[in-house]
């Protein structure tokens, strides 16, 4: 009865779960689809805590008790700017239980060698299940156990440094020790090696070994990528945490965590996939820690920047009869997304057509400015990607840039060796006049120069994003 009720409980949670992947892909099912999620992981948990195999109630209740009292204080104290460092720590947790997982399966396959019959029918749960597997069945299971820890391994270790330089604890430039790749390709065939030992003699220190050996892979994969490829990164983690619970899954014998671990790592690899596109990057290059780069040095640029005061955009605002605007991470930085809305409000009950170009990788986390746009109740039909609004950038007349850089670089086109050479970007120079919002002249997060502030049809309105558009928003009633 309990096993059908689990069963029956995993296949309603899955689709549950497909279904939230589904909504997500649209603003306006959003909403529905996380709650759909929700349902499934409150589905999910109850039939594991009263299916087969269940136990420990009292430590299970606490566990539960005390895991969502962190992530109501984390959810309640986190700021949106905050996210994707947020994302890239719950990346590692998943990566590390993959680890400990791996270590206690090692453990009960151990535990389990050499019982009598008597004593293996007193087992329970996964023990049970160890002890009743053949030979064959336990070298695979070895096998799932293997690479279970390997890949959380470097999903633990790659995370911690993905939110290091997302949250500015790390440097956000791409640095490898003296023969980095041929490191990481070292590692790598060692860690094939101690599974063959593994599986030949079933020593525990060949795990420990390779446990270092993918801790190594995957704080040096993540440190030789670039703050410009921090998005990809994200997303290709959130992949490498998907795989690393399916492994867990098949280590366990537990279809829900397979399913939903593919559903995860494959959507990953997949949105990882279609952000290498956008950005023009090789997603083999990526994934392999920055393989490759610049064949020289990056283009001297000339000229200098001219600032405008609040006075001279406001004029130039109405005097515009088009308008887009292009939000970035200096936007979510200053929390400036209100006053974003109600200029945009303003000048549209003024007549004036105004939309929002949103880049692929724009912000440090796939949808990023999409979430903050729609949280300050922005409409939907405004806000458009890249490739619907930028050959609208000739007829317009105003475009105004909200804390962005590389994506709208123009050294992406005119630098061949360019960091960012050959990745598509918001071409908002073609507009008639670009307003620039940024606190200085430094080059940015990921430390490139952008030509664009030095363009004759550029202005830099200096200042903290939010500071700037309250004095703006005085001079447009």
């Amino acid at each position: 009865m309990e096993y059908g009720f689990t069963t029956a409980a995993y296949v309603g949670a899955a689709v549950l779960f497909i279904l939230s992947l589904g909504g997500l892909s649209g603003q306006e099912s959003a909403k529905r689809a996380v709650w759909y999620g929700i349902v499934g992981m409150a589905l999910a948990v109850a039939a594991t805590l009263i299916g087969p195999g269940s136990g420990l109630w009292l430590l299970s209740m606490v566990l539960i008790a005390g895991g969502g009292a962190i992530g109501y204080m984390l959810a309640k104290k986190v700021e949106m700017t905050q996210m994707p460092e947020l994302v890239a720590g719950m990346h590692a947790l998943v990566g590390l239980a993959a680890v400990f997982v791996g270590y206690n399966a090692e453990l009960v396959m151990n535990a389990v060698q050499g019982l009598s019959g008597t004593e293996v029918e007193a087992l329970k749960g996964f023990s049970a299940k160890v002890a009743h597997k053949t030979p064959v069945e336990i070298g695979i299971l070895k096998v799932e156990v293997f690479l279970g820890v390997f890949i959380g391994a470097i999903t633990f270790t790659g995370s911690v440094i993905a939110y290091g330089k997302l949250a500015g604890r790390v440097t956000s430039a791409a640095t490898k020790l003296p023969g980095g790749h041929m490191l990481n390709a070292g590692a790598a065939i060692l860690s094939l090696i101690l599974l063959i030992i593994y599986m030949s003699t079933g020593g525990g220190w060949t795990l420990i070994l390779m446990s270092l050996l993918a801790f190594f892979i995957g704080y040096h994969l993540i440190m030789g990528i670039g703050g410009a490829d921090m998005p990809v990164v994200v997303s290709m983690l959130n992949s490498y945490s998907g795989w690393a619970a399916a492994a867990i899954g098949f280590s366990l014998g537990n279809d829900l965590l397979i399913v939903v671990g593919a559903l995860v790592g494959s959507s990953g690899a997949i949105l990882s996939y279609i952000m290498c596109k956008a950005m023009n990057r090789s997603f083999v290059s990526v994934i392999l820690g920055g393989f490759g780069g610049a064949a020289g040095p990056a283009m001297e640029v000339e000229g200098e920047q001219v600032a405008i005061d609040a006075d001279g955009v406001s004029q130039a605002l109405e005097d515009a009869d088009s308008v887009i605007i292009i939000p970035g991470y200096g936007m979510a930085v200053a929390q400036a997304q209100q006053n974003v809305a109600e200029l945009t409000r303003r000048l549209r009950a003024k007549g004036k057509e105004v939309r929002f170009a949103i880049h692929p990788v724009a912000g440090r986390l796939p949808g990023h400015m999409n979430v903050l746009l729609a949280e300050a109740k922005v409409p939907y039909d405004i806000v458009l990607e890249m490739d619907e609004i930028n050959d609208d950038f000739p007829e317009t007349d105003v475009a105004i840039v909200i804390g962005s850089n590389d994506i709208v670089n123009p050294a992406a086109q005119e630098d061949p060796n360019s960091p960012i050479a050959g990745m598509p970007v918001l071409e908002c120079w073609k507009a008639k006049q670009v307003f620039v919002s940024k606190r200085g002249q430094g080059t940015g997060y990921s430390g490139i120069e952008n030509p664009l502030f030095y363009k004759e049809n550029t202005r830099m309105f200096y200042g903290d994003a939010k500071k700037s558009l309250d004095d703006l928003l005085t001079r447009i009633s």
